[in-house]
């Protein structure tokens, strides 16, 4: 899938948003059929108090209102960092058909069973990149 630069503009600009508040720099952005964007969301757990306050399920909740349906039949994620278990269950129950994500997950269970096309973005290196960095220096910056 090639991705829009409006949509890996999103990401980074979302990324960036969510590290200075304090958060982990995870964004997510869905797509519909036509590759147009419908929602995107950034990580606010901490900010939001809220354990449910990842990028995925908040662009979820977001694109679930703008259509008007919990059915995402036929949407697409792209999202910064692989899905944890808690967000790949949601996207399958909402139904989004396909998740891309430009880093894999350490230590992931196999997400296979619940039954989602996900791809990891092997293009794009700059953003991959830019991604890792902001991850790792956040962590760094925790300890």
């Amino acid at each position: 899938m090639n991705i829009d630069d409006k949509v890996l503009k999103l990401l980074v600009s979302d990324a960036k948003k969510a590290a200075k508040k304090g958060e982990i720099p995870v964004s997510a952005v869905i797509l519909d059929k036509d590759n147009n964007v419908v929602s995107h969301a950034f990580n606010k757990r901490q900010s939001g108090f809220n354990v449910l306050g990842h990028a995925e399920i908040l662009a979820i909740l977001k694109a679930e209102k703008r259509i008007k349906d919990w059915r995402l039949d036929g949407y697409k994620m792209v999202v910064v960092l692989e899905p944890c278990d808690m967000c790949s269950m949601v996207i399958s129950k909402c139904r989004i058909d396909e998740i891309y994500y430009f880093i894999a997950q350490k230590n992931q269970d196999d997400l296979d069973d619940f039954g989602i096309n996900k791809h990891f973005i092997k293009k794009y290196d700059q953003y991959r990149d830019f991604f890792e960095k902001l991850l790792v220096n956040f962590f760094y910056n925790m300890r």
